[in-house]
């Protein structure tokens, strides 16, 4: 399977879980770049959370 990488609109590549910040809201979840709160889209953020650096 191959990694899923995403570039957000501050420059910062998003591949590992570890770029992302996760706000958990009533009813579901949403996913912002680290680096700037950008909100990520939630089908890449989902993939990119179940990414870790090996």
């Amino acid at each position: 399977m191959s990694r899923t990488t995403y570039r957000c609109t501050c420059g910062a590549l998003l591949e590992y879980n570890q770029n992302l910040v996760s706000d958990r809201g009533a009813t579901s979840r949403t996913w912002k770049c680290k680096e700037c709160a950008t909100p990520v889209p939630g089908m890449i953020a989902e993939k990119i959370g179940h990414q870790h650096p090996s």
